[in-house]
């Protein structure tokens, strides 16, 4: 009996040219699809272009559009704060960096620097009332009035965040945080820590808590309730209340939602 015959040399050459036929032909399509993304790309961004002359009136003066108008950029890559034209390349004359400039009649950096000075000021103006956190409805509508340098600014919330976001590579503590189903601005470097937050959350319910309420619907000992209240009184996040029954402690960031 002969003895069974192994694979050949030219199987294994064969084999190996198959698989480079594989990569090539891979890598083929990979390119061709590459630069189809990139040539549609680029239609999106003409077209937006055109779309943003077009309604340039109303992208400066109505700031739901211009939230609208910024969130279409951000889908295609394009970064309104960074001026860019496409994410992690620098703009060219007459690309998207510069079509911000002609939309908002200046560097758009200018416009939402601006609205963070105003932001910066409404926050620091408030501190002794809040105690460093703010929401963010609350700080539109004082930068819609007014009060502070250079008049009104016609903003929403969209704009308010942003112009926040701006303020992060000064490493300046301003951030958002959410507590509960609201937006706020903390402008104070410390952090909330859960069982503060906690307590913000209940807040939002009535308007305010008691340390028996924390007690009945938390399940927390006497003395953790009290704890955190302290706390929160001392970075004056909440107000107290003496003329009630038993004391009761609201936060003078969601007095507003209750009087609305």
């Amino acid at each position: 009996m002969s003895a069974r015959r192994g694979v050949g040399l030219s199987a294994f050459q064969n084999r190996s040219s198959l698989s480079t036929s594989y990569a090539t032909h891979g890598a083929s399509l990979r390119t061709a699809h590459l630069s189809s993304l990139q040539t549609q790309l680029s239609v999106f961004q003409s077209l937006l272009h055109n779309f943003a002359l077009q309604h340039a009136d109303t992208i400066k003066s109505n700031p739901s559009f211009r939230a609208e108008f910024a969130r279409m950029c951000n889908a295609i890559g394009v970064d309104p704060l960074a001026g860019s034209n496409v994410k992690g390349k620098g703009a060219g004359k007459g690309g998207i960096g510069s079509l911000w400039a002609k939309v908002l009649g200046g560097d758009v950096n200018d416009f939402y620097f601006e609205l963070a000075v105003r932001v910066v000021e409404v926050c620091r103006g408030s501190k002794g009332e809040n105690g460093g956190l703010l929401g963010v409805k609350e700080c539109k509508e004082q930068v819609k009035k007014g009060k502070g340098i250079g008049g009104g600014m016609d903003v929403s919330d969209d704009d308010i965040l942003r112009a926040v976001k701006s303020l992060n590579p000064l490493g300046s503590g301003f951030s958002i945080v959410n507590v509960g189903s609201k937006q706020m601005i903390r402008s104070i470097p410390k952090e909330l820590n859960t069982d503060q937050s906690r307590v913000l959350e209940a807040i939002q319910v009535l308007g305010y808590v008691t340390a028996s309420m924390l007690e009945a619907n938390l399940g927390w000992e006497h003395a953790r309730a009290e704890t955190v209240i302290d706390d929160l009184l001392a970075d004056s996040l909440v107000w107290v209340d003496l003329q009630a029954p038993e004391k009761e402690y609201w936060s003078p960031t969601f007095m507003n939602d209750f009087e609305d």
